[in-house]
C-alpha cells in the first residue's frame, strides 16, 4: 500500500481544535465537517488538498481533545498520510481506529517542505521526497495494524473478519 501527493507543512502542537474547530461539531456528517479542516491555521487547505496529499508536522500532532473527528476530517479530505515527529497518543489511536495512515519520522518532518511531492510505501515505511530524491525511513506499522488501516479502520476490519467467518 502506498500514497503519493503534495505536502502541507505545519509546526508543533497542532491540536484537534485547529484540525476541526469545535464550533462545527454540531453535524455528524463527515463531508460537511471536512469543509472546515485546518481552517484556523490554513484557510486554503480544503481548497488545495487533493486525494493522496500528505500533512507533515512537528511534535505532538493531534494534541487536545479525544474526539475522533480530527483524524476523520483529515481522512475525509483525501489526505493519504500524516507524517509527524510525534503524535498525541489519543490521536494516534483514533487515526488507526478510523483508518488514517500516520507515520512518525523526525528526519522527514524536519526536511520536507510545503509543496514537496512525496511517495510513501506503508509496507516498508520508506518516505521518498520526489522533489529532491531524498529518502527517509519510518517504522512501518505491524501487519495487523496495516490490515486495520487497509480495511478502512477498526470497525470495518472487525466487520470484514466476521463476514469471512
Amino acid at each position: 500500500m502506498f500514497t503519493e501527493g503534495k505536502t502541507f507543512k505545519y509546526n508543533d502542537n497542532v491540536d484537534t481544535d485547529v484540525i476541526i474547530p469545535a464550533r462545527y461539531l454540531n453535524t455528524p456528517n463527515a463531508n460537511e465537517l471536512a469543509l472546515h479542516c485546518m481552517e484556523d491555521i490554513d484557510k486554503d487547505f480544503v481548497n488545495n488538498v487533493k486525494e493522496g496529499d500528505v500533512i507533515v508536522a512537528g511534535w505532538n500532532f493531534g494534541c487536545g481533545s479525544s474526539r475522533e473527528h480530527a483524524p476523520l476530517v483529515i481522512k475525509t479530505c483525501g489526505v493519504g498520510c500524516v507524517i509527524a515527529k510525534s503524535f498525541a497518543r489519543i490521536f494516534y489511536r483514533n487515526a488507526i481506529n478510523i483508518g488514517l495512515p500516520i507515520l512518525e519520522c523526525e528526519e522527514a518532518a524536519d526536511a520536507i517542505i510545503a509543496g514537496d511531492k512525496v511517495h510513501i510505501d506503508f509496507d516498508t515505511g520508506i518516505i521518498t521526497n520526489l522533489t529532491n530524491g531524498n529518502k527517509y525511513s519510518a517504522q512501518p506499522f505491524p501487519e495487523f495494524i496495516q490490515k486495520i488501516i487497509k480495511a478502512g479502520g477498526l470497525m470495518a476490519s472487525v466487520k470484514e473478519k466476521t463476514e469471512n467467518v
